[in-house]
């Protein structure tokens, strides 16, 4: 099995829809660290399990300088986003998100509870 991991670094904003008060329910943003980690049994024509300047592509379009809320139907969290990233990305097996210095989440399709 190849693997490879690529960080990403996002700015993007969003609102969290929660059913106690906080003051993330207001619109904020952040300059998150995505990581993501993707697998291959077998290599492509390229020699690659897929090209970094891929993954770096497929994450900017997906979500930096974005308002998150505008254009996905669940709510925004760090862990909602970071599965919505891992079933977009071919190949992806696990997304650390990173929203801020102190604030991580993790989504992995195996059980795998490292962040």
């Amino acid at each position: 099995m190849y693997y490879v991991s690529k960080k990403i670094e996002v700015a993007f904003a969003h609102r969290l829809k929660l059913n106690y008060p906080s003051k993330c329910t207001n619109l904020h943003g952040h300059n998150a660290h995505i990581t993501v980690f993707c697998r291959a049994e077998k290599l492509n024509e390229n020699g690659m399990v897929i090209d970094f300047a891929e993954l770096k592509t497929i994450i900017g379009q997906m979500l930096d300088h974005k308002y998150a809320n505008d254009f996905v139907d669940f709510n925004p969290t760090a862990e909602n986003l970071a599965r919505w990233i891992c079933e977009a990305v071919p190949n992806c097996y696990k997304v650390i998100f990173q929203e801020s210095e102190k604030n991580i989440a993790a989504y992995a399709l195996d059980d795998d509870s490292t962040i």
